[in-house]
């Protein structure tokens, strides 16, 4: 016999069920010493490449691997068409003893799935904010359209609790179980399962064209087997390692309790101020404010507190009741489970301003993968200080890893966004992740909203969506503009709809060029009917300005300016060789914009990376 082979079957007589159940086609087991050179020696079938690095955590046989649910992964394939065959048809039985640390919508625990839109094949076993999930695309469907059925368990798990997670199907029925008991079934689906043509396979892990959701938890093995496993064979599988669902949760992955994001603001009101933050394990949330700092330089403190209701690692809090354009100090404390106090320093805010009175704000986009340059730009921008931060998207350069958050984005902007408030809009490098989602604190849908700011409305677009006349963003859309009262109206979205750049839209250099998004046109009637003043763009690496435009065509006023400021961070881009018609100034190089207002005066001020204004604009309005 094979040496590997047999060394596999001795595991499975050791671990498994002794001729009453079905053989395994893959296993693995999740062990440090398992890990070998990149790579997860698998007991059978193809050894997965790891990345990232999971902590070896005790228990019986080995103890199992922690995940951070920031970069730790492991891929199977990074294409399903690299497994040929090894993938079950038609019948199947996932099981594994896993831990969930973080709840999130979409949790994987082995995914090979596409799910994007009315697309949707494969199968994933997973979980949500509260249960495990089976999710499965066969080719027998019951709605006809071959969508995914989501199979939800009924018990609430614990976080960093181990559970015995099992799913079977039989190609009539599907069914989840959970530490041996079966608690959902359906025969939604039916037939061979339904695979994409193109999909990553994924140990811990939800992943898929536009999603990739990390898994923060323990996992102590995956059996992959291609049959499905009776109710008695699964309940005798289960209680083989019962006693790891006995023991007490094991929820630290940072044993120094550590700050992951300093303190941050979000949606500033003229009566309200929300603020976010993150901490490494599980605690309070406790903000202390107050319009003045109490006491002398070793016992400074403030007057106020509020009490958030998270008890988990994001905390999101918000004062009510503030005063219209005031100053304000704050302060956050979080505690976790063993009594450890975390604080942040003391910090300042103002509150929104009223109508008739200046304000001035700071316009950054594209900070995507560059924080030395966008530490840089938030540094300077703060010097000048201004009230709140519009950025048109691409905050980071993967949305769906946590690590470009956690090491890029917020401690470079830190200075700025710990002081101001911040008014983003999805790019398409945040992949509508659901970080962004997370940490974003915005009006719902959080992909699009809009807000008040002393004498201007603003109008939050997500043009990774439709925005055809008849979605739901251009009905959104033209009802609020329609509404707005305000002196100044602005709009933002990710896609520009004019640039000169060399090649996003068509290769300037040798042949036409679409000169811009032509998808996001469709919203220029709403901007020339309701009179939009300015709209911001990113996603072009670099600065262009045009002149007013209506109808498509340049005006000398009245019309709308088209501004693309893509240039917080990411890799520069060159305009084209062609001066196009719409154009006024074009730049190439990193950038920020300070736009300040008086009533009817607006001043527009560009600034490089060495602080130097290299563009200027003022609009007067009666």
């Amino acid at each position: 016999m094979n040496q590997v082979l047999f060394y596999g079957v001795l595991v499975f007589l050791s671990v498994g069920i002794r001729h009453e159940g079905p053989d395994p086609i893959m296993a693995w087991r999740f062990r440090e010493a398992d890990l070998q050179d990149g790579r997860l020696v698998a007991v059978l079938g193809p050894d997965p490449v790891i990345s990232g690095q999971p902590i070896a955590t005790p228990g019986p046989q080995g103890g199992a691997l922690m995940f951070d649910g920031e970069g730790d992964r492991v891929v199977l394939a990074d294409d399903i068409s690299r497994l040929g065959n090894l993938l079950p048809k038609k019948h199947f039985t996932i099981s594994t003893w896993v831990s969930v640390n973080s709840p999130q919508p979409y949790g994987g625990i082995f995914s090979a799935i596409q799910d994007n839109g009315g697309y949707e094949k494969g199968w994933v076993l997973g979980y949500s904010q509260k249960h495990f999930f089976l999710g499965l695309a066969s080719e027998g469907a019951d709605d006809g359209d071959g969508f995914m059925t989501y199979l939800y368990g009924e018990s609430i798990y614990e976080q960093g609790k181990m559970y015995h997670v099992a799913a079977t199907y039989d190609g009539k029925e599907m069914k989840l179980y959970v530490n041996g008991k079966l608690e959902a079934s359906t025969k939604a689906q039916s037939g061979e399962i339904l695979y994409p043509q193109k999909a990553p396979v994924v140990l811990g892990g939800y992943r898929d064209a536009n999603e990739d959701h990390l898994h923060h938890g323990r996992i102590r093995e995956i059996l992959l087997y291609e049959q499905a496993a009776s109710p008695r064979w699964i309940q005798k599988k289960f209680r083989m390692n019962a006693e790891l669902a006995e023991r007490a949760p094991l929820v630290p992955l940072d044993p120094h309790f550590t700050m992951k994001v300093d303190p941050f603001l979000q949606f500033g009101t003229e009566g309200s101020m929300t603020v976010v933050w993150e901490t490494s394990r599980p605690s309070s949330s406790l903000l202390r404010w107050g319009e003045k700092v109490l006491g002398g330089d070793e016992n400074r403190h403030l007057p106020h507190s509020v009490e958030g209701a998270s008890k988990g690692f994001i905390h999101t809090v918000t004062l009510e009741g503030l005063d219209p354009g005031t100053g304000y100090f704050y302060q956050v404390e979080s505690e976790d489970s063993e009594g450890r106090i975390l604080v942040s320093p003391i910090l300042t805010f103002q509150t929104a301003v009223e109508e008739g009175t200046p304000f001035a704000f700071a316009v950054i986009s594209d900070t995507q993968s560059n924080p030395v340059v966008s530490g840089e730009i938030a540094e300077m921008a703060w010097e000048m200080r201004p009230h709140f931060l519009v950025h048109p998207g691409d905050l980071v350069g993967t949305g769906s890893n946590k690590r470009h958050w956690l090491k890029e984005f917020f401690p470079s902007m830190n200075p700025l966004l710990a002081r101001v408030p911040m008014y983003p809009v999805l790019g398409n490098h945040e992949q509508d992740a659901r970080f962004y989602y997370e940490y974003m604190a915005l009006p719902q849908p959080e992909y699009f909203y809009d807000f008040r700011y002393g004498a201007a409305h603003f109008f939050m677009v997500d043009s990774n969506r439709n925005v055809d006349p008849g979605s739901e963003q251009y009905r959104w859309l033209e009802k609020r503009l329609a509404s707005s009262k305000a002196k100044w109206k602005f709009v933002s979205y990710h896609h520009p709809s004019y640039t000169s750049d060399e090649n996003d839209y068509g290769d300037m250099w040798s042949g036409p060029s679409t000169h811009g998004d032509l998808r996001v046109r469709a919203l220029m009637p709403l901007f020339d009917k309701y009179e939009v003043d300015i709209v911001w763009n990113g996603h072009i690496h670099s600065y262009e300005r045009t002149w007013p435009l209506k109808g498509g065509k340049v005006v000398e006023a009245g019309g709308t300016i088209y501004m693309i400021t893509g240039g917080g961070g990411g890799g520069l881009e060159t305009p084209g060789p062609i001066r196009p018609w719409f154009q006024n100034n074009v730049r190439r190089g990193h950038h920020w914009c300070y736009v300040a207002i008086n009533g009817g005066t607006l001043e527009m001020k560009a600034f490089d990376l060495e602080g130097r204004l290299f563009d200027f604009m003022t609009l007067k309005k009666r």
